[in-house]
């Protein structure tokens, strides 16, 4: 078992690699620097980046089919799987230059809430796709803080400083899903497993360095300094989890329940998230103290909104930011039947009438959640209302599914709950090509090839394994 264990784990570093290596062909390539020359193996870069991801998800159910010997084998897994894609090109999304953009664009007194990169012009903002050349900015001061900070006339180093960036969120999601899991009863490493070594996570917030990372860190980090009786830490990490991006703010209900329902359990730990644990809980809470909880989390918010705004000194427009338009061709549940309705109809209302669907899906499956979180606890609540916002809301990505993904995989118990996600998460991995952009049959071909080479690789792993423990039995 303990070989299963270090072969499952080296299978991985190889996809990841290999991963790593194709994206120097096939990746999100920056324009007018070294990655460029590697532009004319793009198909071979395709394959090779596809093999690797085949390799990646079955070492991924391998090892977690294997029981760990040590406490600390999945900081070890974790480092070794994430350490090829630290090296490689942009991959799977170009958004990290649009961050890059951003933030030379508030260094020089630019308003990104109201103007987009092709203000800035130079060789950063040619890197941002033509459809988001004139788009303002979507994220909060928090995020705008760091991209200014990284940012510079180095497009290699700011695309390096904000992968570090990112592994920090990882880092701080991998310690906080930990305490979480610990809290609900359930195996560290098998949460672990699920929401941080999950090829999703990996190949979108590392290799493509998104601001979902720290967005999902602070938000875990959050949860955790609320069930370890932390209110007001857990209140201000969540508040600038939701100031990377705003989908977060609705982590402040889970703190806000955690602080007002749940009693002190043993070790003087929140039984929070037990079954029947947070049912008895209300009893011992009450209107009133949810209503103290409510307002004493909404005073540190707001609070805390003002003072970080101010320090970044990008003003309130990310207020009105919110709004920013999407891709027309987005594959939301809600924007392919808008889009059918409206050529089925021949009127463009019909895409509006969708989105108010979606809105009002997402209102049910909360009021839903929030009439049973004593039963399956807030975190868990939580965890399936973010799922519900990126499914029914305007936009979806690959990586959005970890804003979700990653209280459920912390707090849910239920065999099936976990396969579904598990599932779910490694059909994601392979729907979004290494360049970000639409595909075509022959790309498709070539994706499909380098599957089908990834698994016979596999196998043939396998057998080698197998092999020696057959010849054993015989004798």
């Amino acid at each position: 078992m303990r070989k299963d264990h270090a072969l499952a784990r080296a299978v991985g570093f190889a996809g990841s690699a290999l991963v790593a290596v194709g994206g120097l062909g096939a990746g999100a390539l920056p324009v007018g620097v070294p990655f460029t020359a590697f532009g004319q193996h793009a198909r071979l870069g395709l394959v090779g980046v596809y093999s690797g991801l085949a390799l990646l998800l079955l070492a991924w159910w391998w090892y977690g089919r294997t029981p760990r010997q040590h406490r600390d084998s999945d900081w070890v897994t974790l480092a070794l799987w994430v350490a090829p894609l630290l090296l490689a090109p942009p991959m799977f999304s170009r958004d990290v230059y649009s961050y890059l953009a951003q933030g030379l664009m508030i260094d020089q007194g630019l308003d990104v809430y109201r103007h987009g990169p092709a203000l800035l012009g130079g060789m950063v903002a040619d890197q941002v796709p033509a459809i988001w050349q004139n788009t303002p900015s979507p994220y909060g001061p928090v995020f705008l803080i760091v991209a200014r900070t990284v940012a510079g006339p180095h497009l290699l180093l700011g695309i390096a400083a904000m992968r570090l960036v990112a592994l920090a969120g990882l880092i701080l999601l991998a310690g906080a899903v930990q305490v979480l899991a610990r809290g609900a009863g359930i195996n560290p490493s098998a949460a672990t497993w699920l929401a941080v070594l999950n090829p999703l996570v990996l190949i979108h917030l590392i290799g493509g360095a998104h601001n979902d990372a720290l967005m999902v860190g602070l938000l875990a980090a959050g949860l955790a300094a609320a069930v370890r009786r932390h209110p007001i830490v857990a209140t201000l990490l969540v508040v600038a989890a939701a100031l990377v991006k705003v989908p977060a703010a609705l982590g402040l209900v889970a703190v806000a329940t955690i602080w007002a329902t749940q009693p002190a359990g043993e070790n003087g730990r929140w039984s929070w998230a037990r079954a029947g644990g947070a049912e008895a809980a209300t009893a011992a809470g009450g209107r009133w103290s949810w209503a103290r909880a409510a307002a004493g989390v909404t005073a540190i918010a707001v609070g805390a909104t003002v003072v970080i705004t101010a320090v970044a000194g990008t003003g309130y427009g990310w207020i009105g930011a919110l709004s920013t338009p999407i891709s027309p061709q987005n594959w939301s549940v809600t924007g392919l039947f808008g889009r059918w309705t409206a050529g089925l109809l021949g009127t463009a209302a019909a895409a509006d009438v969708w989105r108010w669907a979606g809105t009002l899906a997402v209102v049910i499956v909360a009021a839903v959640a929030w009439a049973y979180r004593h039963r399956i606890g807030p975190v868990y609540a939580l965890g399936i209302v973010l799922v519900a916002l990126v499914v029914f809301g305007p936009a979806i990505r690959p990586w959005y599914v970890v804003w979700g993904l990653v209280p459920l995989a912390a707090v849910a118990g239920h065999p099936r709950v976990r396969a579904v996600l598990a599932g779910f998460c490694a059909v994601l991995v392979l729907v979004v090509l290494p360049d970000g952009f639409a595909a075509d049959a022959e790309r498709v071909l070539l994706a499909v090839l380098g599957v089908l080479i990834g698994i016979a690789a596999f196998l043939l792993v396998r057998l080698a394994v197998a092999a020696p423990v057959t010849l054993r039995v015989a004798r």
